[in-house]
């Protein structure tokens, strides 16, 4: 279908308002919004979650609901009123030149169609494509989006494929009609960072080969300095801040991004001498906005009198007419100088080895017939010989992509299963064949867990201090219901909560709210080893600092051990003492967090530093995009467990690498590697990570 040529910008939405209209009242979930999107150009738009980006997407595909309505200002899509379409040609425009790439990619695809039926709809109802042309317009797409074999993809119903390759599907789907306009909310949120680094490099690929414009919505800053050249940071419904990524990067000139930035772990930042900041105060909710500047109450520059009056309008930044800020004292602000160093805090010391894990291996064994469950029986093996150990005070960062094994270990290590062989020694008693109802309760309230969706783990029906009361209990704690509820309040303290939160419901709080109960139920009993299971990950980067700082200012005090799981590698840089890194059930990397971070690298950890996104664009990155998915555990490839997506592979001579699991070597004193490189091939290997001007 011939694209008009329009030279002018794709999108523009100018001063736009939207509301939401309840019975109660008006909910002015947008303000005064605007933003350009020029042919071939990627905008970012960056800001918390109930910052208004979503809303903003749904605005632009007129999809707001029968609530929803744009109060104020245009959305123009090559050069055309959106508002003033009828239906007809709305639908005619969604889909083929306006398409839109969700966060979960399951809420896009039909469980019970073949994917290569659901690809061909889409040009044959926009293009009136035969049937034929549009299975080979799908084999195209498929292609493109490198997925492997495609024509079994096509024959595939959605639940066959992985979450990165369905992500993929999505994007092939909204490709199908080559749009001039993707818009993409958060589409690699719940993706490993290895799949997520493939799939940004695709979607940068596509934009250059079809000439897509692009709106990229996410609160991750390291992947829009990746993929876009422009940003717009979002607060509170507005724009606060808009310019190229240089600009606002480089020279921000408003107080929220600045905030946010501080409450992100760079390279180089070190959590005792340079602790996150996090931003103080919440963000407030639509119908409660301050007078003036919205982020006036968590500002550190705020002036009354200025800054709480009227509304404040965008300025143009001098000197660069594309950079803009909501900001009534951005000229008075010294954006340079140094931070202001909050105390340093001191490291508790490491102590001796709490917990000590010898060869630990869990198999299950699966029918190899699921749905129906006769047939042979299969093993996977999720763990592989798993020998480290954890002393007190410590935090040991355990890093992989889904599908290594790491919560597997926890499982075990929690007593919610039972080891197949091998040994999880605490103070040298052995629990690793002990299932958790025939722990003794001490042991149970010495090994806690932290959860990654703090929404699932409480009970909805019951308040907040009950929940906490309700772990000592069962930890027998205290001997009187009054000594509970005292110890409960002493716990809310802990986490920084106030304690009239003991009598609030889960529902009214935030989720980094949330999360901060769970670590006060999971530090109850006075828990000696915490299990931290992606902690942060389902949580806004500015409440993510302040988490992560509590759970550190926790072990400085209790002395606790934190086993912290993650696949974000730029917090467990920061948080980190040691490291170990985990690959199809076996460890393949172990050292303390500056050894896994430096050359020579496991050829794992090289990929999986090099697909973290770094905010910081003084930052040199080596490229390595791992092709290919993680094997199956119960059909693991023979010799080595990377060997199939290894790029150093052809540096080991013969076919060592696909005959036999490398050992464990020891390159230095306590770093360990699991790889059949040779000596000098390891020394060889350079830096992935750079930063050109050493942080400060």
């Amino acid at each position: 279908m011939p694209k008009t040529d329009y030279d002018g910008p794709i999108l523009e939405i100018d001063k736009l308002s939207i509301s939401f209209f309840t019975r109660l009242r008006e909910i002015p979930a947008v303000m005064d919004f605007s933003v350009s999107v020029k042919p071939g150009e990627a905008v970012g738009l960056v800001g918390e979650s109930g910052c208004g980006k979503s809303t903003v997407a749904l605005g632009v595909m007129q999809d707001l609901g029968k609530n929803g309505r744009i109060v104020g200002g245009s959305i123009k899509f090559k050069g055309r009123d959106l508002s003033e379409m009828s239906d007809a040609e709305l639908r005619d425009i969604r889909g083929s030149e306006v398409a839109m790439i969700y966060q979960e990619p399951m809420a896009s695809l039909n469980p019970a169609m073949r994917i290569g039926r659901q690809l061909m709809e889409v040009p044959m109802i926009h293009a009136g494509m035969s049937e034929k042309e549009a299975y080979e317009r799908a084999l195209q797409v498929v292609t493109d989006v490198k997925l492997p074999d495609p024509k079994r993809i096509l024959d595939a119903y959605p639940h066959q494929l992985s979450g990165g390759q369905q992500q993929r599907i999505v994007i092939a789907m909204a490709l199908m009609s080559e749009p001039s306009l993707l818009i993409l909310d958060e589409p690699t949120t719940a993706l490993d960072v290895t799949v997520e680094a493939a799939v940004v490099e695709l979607v940068k690929d596509l934009g250059k080969k079809y000439g897509t414009s692009m709106l990229f919505i996410s609160h991750n800053l390291g992947l829009v300095l990746e993929t876009c050249d422009r940003i717009c940071v979002m607060y509170s419904g507005e724009a606060v801040e808009r310019g190229s990524i240089e600009d606002v990067f480089d020279e921000m000139q408003h107080p929220y991004t600045q905030a946010l930035f501080r409450s992100i772990p760079l390279p180089g930042a070190d959590k005792n001498d340079r602790p996150l900041i996090a931003i103080p105060g919440n963000f407030p909710l639509p119908h409660e906005r301050p007078p003036g500047c919205n982020f006036g109450p968590r500002c550190d520059y705020f002036e009354a009198g200025r800054c709480d009056k009227g509304s404040i309008p965008m300025f143009d930044v001098p000197g660069n007419e594309r950079h803009a800020t909501r900001c009534v004292r951005f000229e008075e602000i010294d954006w340079k100088a140094p931070l202001e160093l909050a105390e340093t805090k001191k490291k508790g010391e490491i102590g001796d080895v709490v917990l000590k894990i010898e060869k630990l291996k869990k198999y299950y064994q699966v029918a190899a017939n699921a749905m129906f469950g006769g047939g042979n029986m299969k093993v996977v093996k999720a763990n592989e010989e798993l020998t480290f150990e954890a002393r007190e005070s410590e935090t040991l960062a355990i890093v992989g992509e889904s599908g290594c094994g790491k919560s597997t270990f926890a499982k075990v290590l929690m007593g919610l299963e039972t080891a197949t062989e091998g040994q999880i020694l605490l103070d040298n008693r052995n629990i690793g064949d002990t299932p958790i109802e025939k722990r003794t309760t001490k042991n149970v309230a010495e090994i806690q867990m932290v959860f990654q969706n703090p929404f699932d783990t409480l009970n909805p029906s019951m308040t907040v201090g009950r929940q906490i009361v309700r772990a000592l209990e069962i930890f027998k704690i205290g001997n009187s219901e009054k000594e509970r509820w005292q110890r409960m309040l002493e716990l809310l303290d802990l986490v920084k909560l106030p304690r009239e939160f003991a009598t609030r419901m889960p529902r009214q709080l935030s989720g980094g709210q949330k999360q901060r109960v769970g670590i006060a139920r999971a530090f109850a009993g006075d828990a000696r080893i915490v299990v931290a299971d992606e902690p942060v990950s389902a949580l806004d980067v500015s409440v993510q600092a302040a988490v992560t700082d509590l759970l550190m200012e926790i072990q400085r005090e209790q002395k606790t051990t934190l086993l912290f799981i993650s696949h974000d590698l730029s917090i467990v840089r920061y948080l980190s003492d040691r490291v170990m890194v985990m690959y199809l059930g076996h460890v393949v990397e172990l050292g303390t967090t500056d050894q896994v971070f430096s050359p020579p690298y496991h050829p794992y950890t090289e990929a999986l530093l090099s697909a973290v996104p770094i905010a910081d664009t003084r930052v040199k990155k080596k490229h390595i995009v791992l092709e290919g998915d993680i094997p199956s555990a119960m059909n693991p490839p023979p010799g080595c467990p990377f060997q199939t997506r290894c790029r150093w592979k052809s540096q080991v001579p013969g076919n060592l690498c696909e005959i036999e699991v490398p050992p464990m070597r020891t390159m230095a004193e306590g770093h360990q590697l699991k790889c059949h490189l040779s000596q000098e091939k390891l020394d060889e290997m350079e830096p992935v990570i750079e930063i050109n001007v050493a942080a400060e």
